[in-house]
């Protein structure tokens, strides 16, 4: 009896995740796949007049670094924007999904979307995967009711907060944001706020580096800064080396002649047109 072919079906499949699970359970000797730590360093604040949103620059596959100036915000809508930490790539197409569904929202009902649109949709969608999505995010925006901050986590749990961090380098970030945050604070304080707490994360991770980006939304719009801050800047090693003569001392000098014997010889001719 012929069988109808499945229809090929949207979105993020994890069939082998179940299967995996199957034959690690039958085979107990058995290494299944496990999901790589990434580092990473993305923070956000919630000022007088908007949000700022703050992340390293640095990309890593295990132990090599991949990327030294990589973007991790994202583009949600003209007054949201998005941190991305975890799996690049995983970040990267749900946050282009959620772009694309705001989008059609906007379009549909002829109203900007929501901060608080925004997280639902993330938040179902990582919760519907279980984890299995490695990204963590940190929304943050300017709406109808004014500037709001939210962080998503793997599995679809989610708080709204005046500031957060996540990523490998959240705790030195979460330190420096909770002796420093103060309600109301100024663009200018905010943006020297955020840059020092990234950079507490990049200095105390490995899996952190590169630069601090930033965006800052208020309720006229938003502005991408692109490398606000190098807090590594690259050692410039000399191409040469001047030691004065004699300052390692030479114990022991011994030459040793090589015997060489001339086994053939050949002489071609080379064809000139």
């Amino acid at each position: 009896m012929l069988q109808t072919a499945l229809e090929a079906r949207g979105g993020f499949s994890f069939e082998n995740c179940q299967r995996n699970a199957s034959l690690e359970r039958a085979l107990p000797g058995l290494r299944v796949p496990h999901a790589r730590k990434t580092g990473t360093t993305i923070a956000g604040l919630v000022f007088q007049d908007g949000v700022i949103l703050g992340a390293d620059t640095r990309a890593t596959n295990d132990s090599v670094v991949a990327d030294k100036n990589c973007e991790k915000i994202h583009f949600i809508a003209p007054k949201i924007y998005c941190c991305g930490a975890g799996v690049a790539a995983d970040a990267e197409m749900t946050t282009r999904m959620a772009s694309s569904n705001m989008e059609l929202h906007a379009l549909s009902t002829g109203r900007e979307p929501r901060v608080a649109t925004v997280t639902r949709l993330l938040r179902q969608k990582l919760f519907r995967y279980q984890g299995h999505i490695g990204a963590s995010l940190v929304v943050g925006g300017v709406d109808v009711t004014g500037p709001q901050l939210y962080s998503v986590h793997p599995h679809g749990s989610y708080s709204r907060l005046p500031f957060t961090a996540l990523g490998s380098g959240q705790d030195a970030a979460l330190a420096v944001l909770e002796d420093r945050f103060q309600p109301n604070m100024t663009l200018e304080a905010a943006q020297e706020l955020l840059v020092e707490a990234i950079t507490a994360g990049i200095l105390g991770d490995l899996g952190s580096g590169g630069n601090v980006d930033a965006c800052v939304i208020t309720g006229t719009g938003a502005k991408m800064l692109r490398t606000l801050s190098s807090p590594t800047k690259p050692i410039k090693r000399p191409s040469m080396y001047f030691f004065a003569p004699g300052t390692t001392a030479v114990l022991s000098q011994t030459v040793k002649p090589l015997p060489l014997e001339l086994v053939e010889e050949t002489v071609q001719t080379m064809e000139v047109e």
